[in-house]
């Protein structure tokens, strides 16, 4: 872009030749400075020279029109050995850089940019590096951006050649860093450079303040672009960390500094008004201040309204909960903000009771609205509540039953905590909403952020309390007789116990309740009470003893295994049993690990069956995973029969999968080969007792699945029982390994997940992506791609978009996770063997 200044200069030439004979020796004499530069190698002719071509500086027209050419030869002069061997102090380099130093910074930054850029390493080059290095330490950059500030001063330049030096302030590391590369000083580099154009423009700033206090007009336009430059370009961290303490401080008690930043973010381009706005909340603390310093420019400017209203509330959601609080404080400082507040209010409801959004939004984006919603609610007042309660009430009503209807345990606790925050601050009688969670430090957050507002962030929300004063000042009377009533009944507590202080107590640590009914001992006696017994101690012994009772008596167990299990599948808890429901199903597992083949039946055909509760289907899935996985355990020679197995937590409808996460993890890295590690030993294939009955537990699960029923829709309303049977078919499947029906399990499996692969439901799009992983793994490779050779492809394609463009993270790390071994079955298959020579 240099070339801008030569041909202004060319022309403007040739017309003063023609026209203004008494500049002509002007421009003989510079050129003849020029030519002697070139060639000659005196050091006197040479500082004479350079003498001569400072002393022009003072002419507007030099500077104007001839400076970058005459700047341009003296750089081109940098095989010259006066050039080469130039210093500070000499005769020759003290002319030299001042004519450099003190000519038009942004000519002479353009030229050394340039010159840089297109130079081959040299001596030369090196000497180019180490002015520009001075050019930046001495303050040029100030000059430059002040020169452009003044209204009525030199700078008269074309849009283009603007927008040049703009693009070459804000790029000046990714510049020389190019050309430079790992010899790039320390001065060029992104974390030095910014911070001091930061430096730079505050003093520039600060100029502005002076002049415009001595009545002299300025413009901050030209910096308005350099920092929008600068910050589209994703810089905007290293310029606001230096800027934002000094202007905090500044705006606090000036109030022309606020009107000068207030200009200056209302020049800001349009395309830069996103990055500048957003890295300047970032770096803020308080509404206070982002309202001293953007005054009410989300008022004035459509595309400002636009980023902080809907952009940064609803669209990004990796900011943190400082930004949004100091945000919607500098909507609510303001009455002319206010009513914005409102409108991103209503539209954070919209979001958040919209039922697709939930569906087709991560967990972190709902939180991150949860959050707006929550600080929306707390900076209304009593006026605005009323005005908002029936739009609020929908809100709470339909994002609560929607998050309730959610299979993701950690969007449910969202809505529970914001449906009794919005209920408690609508003040509803009679309809406040109240749930049972265990608190985290997520939920924690959620509440505190209804809480009265920090003083640090707005003074002017600081709710009014009772004063200090007025505290003291409550009659001490109450006081004292509070503290004489306390006392006097300790007094007689004291004495009631110094009456007993003889007696010594009688150790009754040892004793039992009797209990008026006994544990049965046969299975028979034990399915009798579970059945007809109105007796609670009777049924709670019975409960307690039937697992032990029915591994211990194996042929009496099978004669009644499949009646027990349908009073057990059936059994409520109607005596309020501790642990009852680990109890029961502890049971469950017992009988299906001690005939199994029966009580599999029975359990897989109950699933499809009419009038069950999901309790009682997710029940059945539980107990056949966990029974799949004690009959998949090794079977040793001292032991061949039924192993007991651990007490396992009762697990309630939550998508807690870890467990079964883990598993697959373990096997993923089982078949990485880690060269750091050495080599591995293969596994051995040891026999068990779930290989051979596999496909029972599989197959009768995949065949009624796409039958709605009266009370049960499985492809449709009851997409929480679908999300776990698909985590239940892929543990099936996992522990299936090596079992001669894999195969065939892995074909039927595939069929079944690719009918739901596009569920909205984010639970039942995770049990999927477990599914088909765990196919993969348990599947021969030989087996994986001669019976499904045909849908590897389609297969690989979609789990690459599910990896790109799922917005359940989960969800695409297990999509990676089965690419991953996808490709190394198929490597492993296509590889071709060795050919003997």
């Amino acid at each position: 872009m240099l070339e801008l200044f030569a041909i202004q200069s060319t022309v403007t030439l040739d017309a003063n030749m023609e026209s203004a004979g008494s500049k002509v020796p002007m421009r003989l004499q510079a050129g003849s400075c020029l030519r002697t530069l070139s060639t000659s190698r005196d050091p006197r002719e040479i500082a004479n020279s350079l003498s001569t071509l400072t002393s022009f500086l003072e002419n507007a027209e030099f500077t104007r029109l001839h400076y970058t050419h005459a700047l341009q030869v003296l750089v081109s002069a940098r095989s010259c050995q006066w050039f080469r061997s130039l210093s500070d102090d000499d005769e020759v380099g003290r002319p030299w850089h001042e004519f450099v130093f003190t000519g038009p910074p942004d000519q002479t930054l353009l030229v050394l940019l340039d010159t840089i850029s297109s130079t081959e390493e040299c001596a030369g080059l090196d000497r180019c590096v180490s002015v520009l290095e001075k050019f930046l330490s001495v303050g040029r950059l100030e000059a430059l951006l002040w020169s452009r500030c003044v209204v009525g001063g030199v700078c008269s330049d074309s849009s283009q050649l603007t927008e040049t030096v703009i693009g070459h302030l804000a790029a000046l590391p990714s510049i020389t860093s190019n050309r430079l590369h790992t010899k790039t000083p320390d001065a060029f580099l992104p974390q030095q450079y910014y911070p001091l154009l930061a430096t730079n423009i505050l003093c520039t700033l600060e100029k502005t303040c002076q002049a415009l206090r001595g009545g002299q007009d300025c413009s901050l336009g030209f910096v308005a672009q350099v920092l929008g430059k600068v910050c589209i370009q994703g810089h905007s961290s290293f310029i606001f960390a230096a800027l934002v303490p000094r202007l905090s401080s500044l705006t606090r008690t000036d109030p022309l500094w606020q009107r000068v930043m207030q200009k200056l973010l209302e020049k800001i381009p349009e395309r830069c008004m996103e990055s500048v706005i957003t890295g300047l909340i970032l770096n803020l603390r308080g509404a206070a201040v982002v309202s001293r310093l953007m005054g009410n420019l989300v008022v004035t400017n459509k595309k400002a309204q636009f980023v902080l209203t809907h952009k940064l509330v609803l669209q990004q959601y990796q900011h943190p909960t400082q930004l949004l609080k100091s945000l919607l404080g500098y909507l609510a400082l303001n009455a002319e903000r206010r009513p914005l507040l409102k409108q991103v209010l209503r539209s954070v409801c919209q979001v958040w009771c919209n039922s697709s959004a939930i569906k087709h939004t991560c967990v972190e984006q709902q939180l991150y609205v949860s959050k707006a919603l929550m600080l929306c609610v707390a900076l209304l007042n009593h006026s605005e509540i009323e005005e908002l309660r029936e739009e609020m009430l929908q809100c709470m009503l339909g994002g609560v039953q929607c998050r309730l209807d959610s299979n993701i345990e950690r969007i449910r606790r969202m809505g529970m905590v914001v449906g009794e925050c919005l209920s408690q601050r609508l003040d509803v009688p009679g309809s406040q909403l109240k749930f049972k969670y265990e608190p985290d430090e997520e939920i924690r957050e959620l509440k505190s952020l209804m809480e009265s507002l920090s003083t640090k962030d707005s003074e002017e929300f600081e709710p009014e309390h009772q004063s200090d004063e007025s505290r003291r000042l409550q009659p001490e009377s109450e006081t004292s007789l509070t503290q004489s009533v306390t006392s006097q009944s300790g007094r007689d507590s004291d004495s009631e116990l110094d009456s007993d202080d003889d007696l010594t107590p009688y150790d009754m640590s040892a004793d039992q309740e009797k209990k008026k009914s006994v544990p049965p001992r046969y299975v028979r006696d034990c399915l009798e009470a579970l059945m007809s017994s109105n007796d609670a101690e009777r049924v709670e012994l019975s409960l307690h003893a039937a697992e032990s009772l029915l591994r211990r008596k194996g042929k009496a167990t099978q004669e009644v295994s499949v009646q027990f299990s349908k009073v057990l599948l059936h059994l409520d808890d109607r005596y309020n049993t501790e642990g009852f429901q680990v109890l029961r199903q502890n049971a469950m597992v017992a009988l299906t690990v001690t005939d199994t083949k029966p009580v599999v039946e029975y359990l897989t055909t109950e699933f499809y069956s009419l009038n069950y509760s999901l309790r009682q289907r997710l029940d059945i899935l539980e107990v056949l995973a966990l029974s799949a996985q004690e009959l998949s355990a090794p079977i040793t020679n001292k032991h061949t029969g039924t192993q007991p197995i651990a007490a396992v937590a009762a697990q309630d409808q939550s998508d807690d999968i870890t467990h079964w996460r883990q598993i697959v993890e373990k096997r993923i890295q089982s078949k990485t080969r880690c060269i750091s590690k050495g080599a591995t030993q293969m596994v051995q294939a040891v026999p068990n007792r779930y290989a051979p009955v596999a496909g029972s537990f599989i197959f009768p699960l995949l065949r009624n699945y796409d039958r709605s029923q009266v009370t049960f829709d499985l492809l449709g309303t009851d997409h929480l029982v679908l999300g776990r049977l698909l985590h239940t078919l892929g543990l099936l499947m996992h522990l299936a390994i090596n079992a001669p029906v894999a195969s065939q399990m892995g074909r039927a499996l595939l069929d079944f997940v690719w009918s739901v692969r596009f569920h909205t439901d984010q639970m039942v799009r995770r049990g999927v992506m477990f599914a088909v992983c765990a196919v993969f793994l348990s599947m021969p490779s030989d087996n994986l791609l001669t019976d499904l050779g045909d849908d590897l492809m389609e297969t690989r394609t979609w789990l690459a978009d599910v990896a790109e463009n799922d917005c359940d993270t989960d969800c695409r790390s297990l999509a990676v996770q089965g690419l991953i071994l996808l490709d190394k079955n198929l490597k492993t298959q296509l590889q071709l063997p060795d050919v003997e020579t």
